[in-house]
């Protein structure tokens, strides 16, 4: 409800401040017609979105960088010291210290119970597990808005074109002489509006390329730290 909440603000924001930058363009940008609004609204949410998922992702990470956090979770958990291993990742913050100190507070609650140690590192995996089912959307969020407006955009150039070369092909079929200034203003609106959702459509694809190469990358590294940890709970639970 409140993604859908910020999106809908987004859209209203985004179509006000389209308006508004139409007014100031260049008479030829103008006679794009009423799509260019449209092209110029996308473009304001395809980069509030690159921005949102820019500032998500940084929180996700983490207050230090994850080979320094893990060196300090390792180091506490091979000292016995899971409390502070969970401490350090209430302190550490960020998707990958969340997914960890899930198991570590399952680890806490299961150590003095009666369960064999193959049980106790399958809950652990767990709550590891659906912690992480948590984080993902979380990673994942508005991504699908910008694959969506990356379509939209060359939809709305494909259909501003197709208008342009209409009124262009209208002003031909005049008797007599040719209409040369609706000739003119309807190639301009194709032309411009082909431009228009070429750029939007790009941009969009591109930044959501990069974002779901850092969330697949973000997403490896914590199945990687997750399964150190276990392997290393395994160890310790072994040796006693």
């Amino acid at each position: 409800m409140r993604q859908g909440l910020f999106i809908s603000i987004l859209g209203i924001v985004a179509a006000t401040i389209a308006v508004v930058i139409f007014m100031q363009l260049p008479e030829y940008i103008q006679k794009g017609g009423p799509f260019v609004v449209v092209l110029i609204m996308l473009s304001i949410m395809s980069v509030a979105f690159v921005f949102e998922r820019l500032f998500t992702l940084s929180r996700a990470k983490g207050r230090e960088s994850a080979p320094v956090f893990m060196k300090k979770v390792r180091k506490q958990i091979d000292a016995q010291d899971i409390d502070g291993a969970a401490e350090t990742c209430a302190k550490q913050r960020g998707s990958l210290a969340n997914v960890l100190r899930a198991g570590l507070d399952r680890y806490l609650v299961l150590r003095t119970t009666e369960m064999d140690r193959q049980q106790k590192l399958q809950e652990i995996q767990k709550a590891m597990e659906e912690a992480n089912m948590l984080e993902v959307p979380l990673l994942e969020r508005n991504l699908i808005a910008l694959a969506t407006i990356a379509s939209i955009g060359t939809m709305v150039g494909l259909l501003g074109t197709t208008v342009g070369m209409i009124r262009a092909f209208s002003a031909l079929g005049h008797t007599g002489s040719v209409d040369a200034v609706q000739l003119a203003i309807g190639i301009s609106e194709a032309l411009i509006n082909t431009a228009g959702g070429l750029g939007v459509a790009i941009f969009s694809i591109v930044l959501y390329n990069v974002f779901s190469t850092m969330i697949d990358n973000f997403n490896y590294g914590m199945d990687e730290a997750t399964l150190e940890v276990i392997e290393v709970l395994a160890l310790k639970e072994a040796g006693k």
